[in-house]
């Protein structure tokens, strides 16, 4: 789970009182534990230290600094005194950063070798997961198995292949899709991974007490397992169904015995099917109670007097039907679709059937100008004509 810090604003009332304790998140925030900060140094959340690990150092990612890492340790029950606590070693360097990147570079390949190991020894169990320390000296294996597993040979077949310290450590199939991740049926990332850590044990009942169907499809998660949140409204189901009558499940009426199909706790109300029909009615608990005192007396009302339902929300006003259809006679359609058409042939026509006077024009040719002299002879717009030139 990724807290958020919501005392980095505070100020410290005093120097010595500031925690020296961070959170550190391993693998992409999977694996979390806490480190005492011995160094002069102060780290903020995002970033890269080296810490203590099995004979060596292994790198994280710095997830919570200050007075919020108290909180957790509470929540965790871990002293901030306790002398076992790992120390910081120093704020990780580039060659700190390319060693780690090659260690995990690793785990991919031991993952596919590690699995393959155990199905040729014949062990009853899954390899999931793969984490190498960032100096490539441990590796921690994370498996599932149903019982009990006997690996004194798978670890010594491991150290020899992958040259490092094996830690072989059994999980469930719910720690497992935390660990993997994922978007769950509601739409939202799954709850394990996120902010669940402490797994109850939910069965069918839970969903029974919900009016759930029993369907081991919709009812399971990305686990194979019943829903974590089965067990979220439970209590509040269970508060509810206290006002509800005991041993209510069948009750007798004129018609037969009336069986119980489902209790409303909205809306107060239990469901009966009679024998002669699949209908199920409604009946309020007051009426319920009242047909099981008199059967217990020996009477037999003549019906269950079913409760009507009112719905809480507004009706829709439907729109009301108009009949179009007598307003638009087909002549004015007609008419409308003659004079469109008139249209678009009018041009048509004008291209292939010019007037007389441009017919004329074109047979005739160009008209001459009667003011341009003949002969070639050019004049200006004010110049007189030129007369006769006399001989003396």
């Amino acid at each position: 789970m990724n807290a958020f810090d919501w005392l980095m604003n505070m100020p410290i009332a005093a120097v010595a009182d500031e925690c020296n304790v961070i959170e550190v998140s391993f693998n992409q925030g999977s694996r979390k534990d806490f480190f005492r900060n011995t160094t002069v140094q102060e780290f903020e959340k995002g970033d890269m230290v080296c810490v203590e690990g099995v004979s060596g150092f292994d790198l994280g990612e710095v997830s919570l600094t200050g007075e919020i890492v108290r909180l957790q340790m509470k929540k965790r029950n871990i002293k901030e005194e306790n002398p076992e606590m790992k120390k910081v070693l120093r704020r990780a360097s580039d060659r700190d950063i390319d060693t780690w990147r090659h260690s995990k570079s690793r785990e991919k390949e031991a993952v596919i070798r590690s699995r393959a190991i155990a199905k040729q020894l014949k062990l009853d169990m899954k390899i999931s997961q793969v984490e190498v320390q960032a100096d490539s000296r441990k590796a921690t294996f994370f498996y599932i198995a149903d019982g009990r597993v006997d690996f004194r040979e798978l670890i010594k077949i491991y150290a020899s292949e992958f040259k490092l310290k094996v830690e072989m450590r059994q999980i469930g199939a719910r720690q497992e899709s935390a660990k993997v991740g994922g978007i769950g049926s509601c739409g939202r990332e799954l709850c394990c991974s996120t902010w669940l850590t402490d797994f109850k044990s939910v069965n069918t009942t839970a969903a029974r007490y919900q009016n759930l169907s029993i369907n081991q499809t919709k009812l399971s998660g990305q686990c194979g397992r019943l829903k974590c949140c089965l067990n979220y409204e439970l209590d509040t189901y269970l508060d509810a169904l206290q006002g509800f009558p005991d041993n209510c499940d069948n009750i007798q009426v004129a018609k037969g015995n009336a069986l119980l199909i489902k209790k409303d706790i909205f809306k107060n109300l239990m469901w009966y099917v009679l024998p002669d029909s699949n209908k199920q009615y409604p009946v309020t608990i007051e009426r319920v109670r009242k047909i099981k005192s008199l059967n217990a007396q020996g009477v037999i009302p003549e019906e269950l007097e079913i409760a009507e339902i009112t719905s809480s929300k507004a009706k829709e006003v439907e729109p009301e039907f108009v009949e179009l259809v007598g307003q638009i006679s087909l002549q004015s359609l007609e008419r409308a679709d003659k004079k469109r058409k008139q249209k678009q042939q009018q041009p048509r026509q004008q291209k292939q059937h010019p007037p007389p006077q441009q017919r004329g024009q074109q047979q005739r040719g160009p008209q001459q100008n009667p003011n341009r002299p003949q002969g070639g002879q050019q004049r200006g717009p004010n110049r007189p004509p030129q007369q006769p030139r006399k001989d003396k």
